[in-house]
């Protein structure tokens, strides 16, 4: 999903015309309406507030215009100077770690799926921002409640969740027998010989990629009734069950285009949009520059929902991208105007838009954004939010989980077994022994 490295500017100088593509809205509107919302906004940032902000490495080049826009936009209307750094995803939870244990650098760090658990200590309580965009739009979907709360009170804002979702070819799936994509695991298995035979072959990230091998490898245990831990956090992920998802994942590991095991966040993307990969799990990303670079691609794409497993019911993991503010910051005011700020309408719905269906709604309100059934490949990444579990699983969403999936724990037993690197007992006893460290 995205590429190493990072960039760092500041939008203070960045260019005052980056608008937010695909929206009417120009840079000047933005100033305004931002003023307006400065004048009555709850938070009045502290005089001179100068912000670092930690965010991930963007996908689609427009959300990131519109994000550059809007910063500058709350720049203009607050005085509140902000300098944003962008990581790639496996580089954010360190950075950020660095910044908590130190106690300087960062005072707001936008990151993923539990991180502000890994130290909610250290994270400030932002209830009175999350209750204010709550109530005025629309309600906080469940799992955003579980994102961004601990022990009662919020230590993080939920903006967005990134759907991972099946994205195919259309024609190689057709060939492969399947006019609809397969709803439950024995027929994705199937489809995925198929599509091996056919030389149109499926991959699935088996490495530490953040996004893509967690998500997917979480969905294939709960979808065989696996569990990490239990609902009173004891370990269990020595089970029958779990044996099951790890044959069933090794079978598809079998199908895959070769290298999926050293994978990252990047690599599905590159070699869906070179020809070589015809179903994966993503994103929107990949059909958003199919759109511009390949017609012909994107026109032979769609996206499905994970298919259902043994369990009966879904049991997906997509990637929530919560933002939360250091509780050593000498401005949390103007950092919780800016959290608030985010997600007001007239900045979240141009902002929604220009992601082309990258980011997905926390709040109920933003559902009705026409983007979402605008072009019906769009519409399954709506609902990310209300479907998606979180890496507590059966458990509680505290510093262990948090820790299991920054360790890439269940990945890791995954891509043991599949690999060939460690037989079935071997694969389990060492995911056993990590997770019984952290949960002691």
């Amino acid at each position: 999903m995205s590429s190493k490295g990072h960039d760092r500017r500041s939008f203070l100088t960045g260019s005052a015309a980056a608008l937010a593509a695909g929206s009417a809205i120009t840079a000047d509107q933005l100033a305004t309406m931002a003023s307006a919302w400065a004048q009555t906004a709850p938070w009045k940032p502290e005089a001179r507030a100068k912000l670092n902000v930690l965010r991930w490495k963007r996908f689609v080049e427009a959300e990131d215009q519109a994000f550059m826009a809007m910063v500058q936009a709350f720049t203009k209307a607050t005085g509140v100077e902000i300098n944003v750094t962008n990581e790639s995803y496996e580089d954010v939870q360190p950075k950020a770690s660095v910044a908590a244990n130190t106690g300087q650098g960062l005072d707001m760090v936008w990151g993923l799926y539990s991180l502000p658990h890994l130290f909610p200590q250290k994270c400030l309580d932002v209830s009175d921002v999350a209750n204010y965009l709550g109530k005025k739009y629309g309600g906080w979907a469940p799992s955003a409640e579980a994102y961004g709360k601990s022990k009662g009170k919020w230590i993080a804002i939920p903006v967005a969740v990134t759907g991972a979702l099946i994205n195919y070819r259309i024609s190689a799936a057709e060939k492969a027998g399947f006019k609809e994509f397969p709803k439950d695991t024995g027929g994705f298995l199937e489809l995925c010989k198929a599509l091996k035979r056919n030389n149109t072959p499926a991959g699935f990230a088996l490495g530490h990629a953040s996004g893509d091998a967690n998500t997917w490898l979480h969905w294939a245990l709960w979808a065989h009734g696996g569990y990490l831990v239990d609902k009173d956090d004891k370990v269990i992920i020595n089970s029958p069950e779990t044996a099951k998802a790890l044959e069933y994942v090794k079978a598809l590991y079998e199908t895959f285009i070769p290298g999926t095991a050293s994978w990252n966040d990047a690599s599905n993307n590159k070699a869906f949009l070179a020809g070589e990969l015809y179903c994966t799990t993503n994103g929107i990303s990949i059909y958003v520059a199919a759109k511009k670079e390949r017609p012909d691609m994107a026109a032979d794409m769609n996206h499905a929902y994970m298919p259902i497993g043994p369990v009966g019911k879904p049991t997906e993991l997509h990637l929530a991208f919560p933002i939360l503010t250091f509780a050593f910051t000498k401005f949390p005011n103007a950092c919780k105007a800016f959290a608030a700020y985010m997600q007001e309408a007239d900045n979240f719905n141009p902002w929604v838009s220009a992601a082309q269906g990258y980011l997905s709604p926390f709040l109920a309100e933003y559902d009705k954004n026409p983007m979402w059934t605008a072009d019906p490949k769009n519409t399954p990444y709506r609902d990310v939010a209300k479907r998606t579990l979180t890496p507590g699983g059966l458990g509680t969403l505290g510093e262990k989980a948090a820790a299991a999936i920054a360790d890439f724990l269940v990945v890791d037993m995954f891509a043991n077994y599949a690999t060939g690197r460690e037989d079935l007992k071997g694969a389990i006893a060492l995911a056993e022994r990590a997770a019984k460290r952290l949960y002691r």
